[in-house]
């Protein structure tokens, strides 16, 4: 759990979206889930109307209850999709996009992970977040339509091979996680053959 959080700022949810929660529930939920031992995650919809202090208020809403109830896992920034919407005319740039990651990465100090979502922001930049603060990019993904159901240009899926040279190429080394961001398998920086994670 933790996705649709979107803007916080009381003034983007009465344009964008007005049916859904707001700030003070998503976080009072998120904060019970907590208390209750439930991990979560949390996200920020960015690049379409809020502005630049409206997203640094929503990472400082969310530092702020982790530092009371800890309990989340990632964050991750989702860039905006504009397609057909007529909100804004183009969608952020690689630039706003690893702005976004390093910024988060720096506020949000009591997070674990940081995630560069590449069906958001496509392959190459979040190859390049890796560098800016993402330790994360997500997985192959069989079949992703949310996001390309508003456009996205970014390629439906991923395979494992592509998935893995993204990471290398970013200098880093694969690692399989699963939901709750335990070690699975540590894939070797050369070998296609994963090394199996020592058991204890």
């Amino acid at each position: 759990p933790g996705g649709g959080a979107e803007v916080f700022s009381e003034r983007v949810h009465q344009i964008m979206y007005k049916p859904k929660i707001g700030a003070d529930r998503w976080l009072a939920v998120h904060r019970a889930a907590h208390r209750m031992g439930i991990p979560t995650n949390a996200t920020l919809l960015y690049g379409h109307i809020e502005t630049f202090e409206e997203r640094i208020d929503h990472l400082i809403a969310l530092r702020e209850l982790e530092d009371e109830a800890p309990g989340f896992l990632s964050f991750i920034p989702l860039a905006f999709q504009p397609g057909h919407t007529g909100i804004v005319e183009r969608q952020t740039s690689a630039i706003d996009d690893l702005r976004m990651i390093a910024t988060s990465r720096l506020v949000l100090d009591n997070f674990p992970h940081i995630k560069a979502y590449w069906v958001m922001v496509g392959e190459d930049t979040a190859s390049i977040a890796l560098n800016f603060g993402a330790d994360d990019i997500d997985g192959t993904i069989g079949e992703e339509r949310i996001a390309h159901a508003a456009n996205a240009s970014s390629p439906l899926g991923l395979t494992r091979q592509r998935l893995l040279h993204l990471i290398r190429e970013a200098g880093r080394v694969p690692v399989e996680r699963d939901a709750k961001y335990n070690v699975i398998t540590i894939h070797d920086e050369h070998a296609d053959r994963p090394d199996p994670v020592p058991q204890h």
